[in-house]
């Protein structure tokens, strides 16, 4: 009932100007002085735990092959710099697009013969948030491949599809309304800056897929299984729409 309220509230609300590229800001800047200082103090910031452990993934040698990260990567500061700034991209063993959760996957399969830990399990998300820690700071820079134009707009146009028993659509809360207040929270851009991110509602780390499912279901439709291509289209469009950027992996949010 009171998800019902509020998107009939949001759309009682006048539609705010666009948000130009110069306007663009990190959901950290809409977050309380307190959490901001959880997310910048890594002694404190709960999603290091996660990153530590996928360390010690990133140097356990494991599958088949017994073969670690490390084994092929060496020191992952130097050769995962960047790397998650850069993510959804093409696979061009399978011709299909794919996010880091995905090219982590792969890699597991292909090089260790192992068993990729599902999505959404700690080890994933480990090792997720670990590669994207070598990546903090640095400016979003989405893939310079013609072959991704087509997914993004395709991620562009489920943005911007309204659906759910609530009718409503991605841009409406975070392109239209952006910086207003629903239910008491301030309406944040949507930027996927962070991920995986803590978020203090979840008391844990979660994927980007996590988070949009969440507003699926908030809004009564059905999400996509996790995994699923819609995802990583729609990713892929918001990497583009975040460009430049800085990369906060592992970003804390409420």
């Amino acid at each position: 009932m009171r998800r019902a309220l509020a998107a009939l509230l949001l759309l009682a609300l006048p539609a705010a100007a666009p948000v130009g590229a110069e306007e663009r800001r990190s959901g950290f800047a809409d977050m309380t002085p307190a959490t901001q200082a959880m997310q910048r103090d890594d002694a404190a910031n709960p999603g290091m735990l996660w990153a530590l452990e996928g360390e010690a993934l990133w140097l356990a040698p494991v599958g088949r092959a017994a073969k670690a990260c490390a084994a092929c990567h060496g020191d992952a500061a130097a050769s995962m710099r960047g790397v998650a700034a850069r993510y959804p991209a093409m696979d061009d063993a399978t011709g299909q697009a794919v996010d880091l959760a995905g090219r982590i996957a792969l890699c597991q399969v292909r090089h260790q013969q192992a068993d990729p830990a599902p999505r959404e399990s700690q080890p994933a998300l480990a090792l997720a948030a670990y590669v994207g820690l070598q990546s903090r700071g640095l400016p979003i820079t989405p893939a310079e491949d013609s072959r991704m134009a087509t997914l993004r707009a395709a991620g562009e146009a489920l943005y911007r599809e309204r659906r759910g028993q609530l009718d409503l659509s991605c841009a409406q809360c975070h392109d239209d309304n952006a910086g207003r207040r629903l239910a008491g929270s301030v309406i944040p851009q949507g930027h996927p800056t962070g991920y995986p991110i803590y978020r203090l509602e979840w008391q844990a780390v979660g994927s980007l897929q996590r988070r949009l499912r969440g507003c699926m279901t908030g809004v009564r439709s059905e999400p996509y299984a996790y995994g699923a291509p819609e995802y990583i289209a729609i990713e892929a469009f918001l990497m583009g729409r975040a460009a430049g950027m800085a990369v906060e992996t592992p970003a804390v949010r409420p």
